[in-house]
């Protein structure tokens, strides 16, 4: 189990009911809703409402806010997938460092002939060529395969399957 999934086991009591599941999917549709408009929403008071945004909050459920960024309107407008394998014993080192890099969006510790995959956005090919032979000479660090997306089909924070089952 990953460090955060055992964070976020630790902090969790109990599982979420039937309110705490529509708090978030009201919550995952619209971040700005105000606690007054999710008390009203959910038919309770406003305090029963923000002491529930603490506790999921605390416990992990909500792990913040933010904005959806048009990323590609600014400038980055080359995205690419690097797969990576990385002897063993250094993987989470691995993965902790890419963590930190500013243009990566996401890394993954997965399964497979690769260890680890990386999302990563630049404004040009330049950066992205100059990040990876950059990158390719860390130690540690096996064999890389990039990828360039030529176009996002689906890009989404969120499950939908969770939001249609919550009604």
């Amino acid at each position: 189990m990953h460090a955060q999934t055992e964070r976020r086991a630790d902090r969790r009591m109990r599982e979420p009911d039937e309110i705490d599941l529509q708090l978030l999917k009201l919550l995952a549709l619209n971040g700005r809703l105000g606690i007054r408009e999710l008390a009203r929403d959910l038919g309770r008071s406003p305090s029963t409402v923000a002491e529930r945004v603490k506790r999921l909050e605390r416990e992990g459920l909500i792990r913040g806010y933010t904005a959806l960024i048009d990323y590609h309107s600014l400038g980055y407008q080359v995205n690419a997938i690097t797969l990576l394998q990385v002897e063993g014993a250094y993987i989470e080192d691995v993965e902790r460092e890419l963590a930190r890099e500013p243009n990566v969006k996401a890394v993954y510790d997965i399964t497979g002939e690769y260890d680890i995959a990386i999302i990563l956005s630049f404004k040009s090919v330049p950066e992205l060529d100059s990040f990876i032979k950059r990158l390719i000479r860390r130690p540690h660090i096996k064999r890389s395969m990039t990828s360039l997306i030529f176009r996002v089909v689906k890009e989404s924070p969120h499950v939908e399957a969770f939001l249609r089952s919550i009604g």
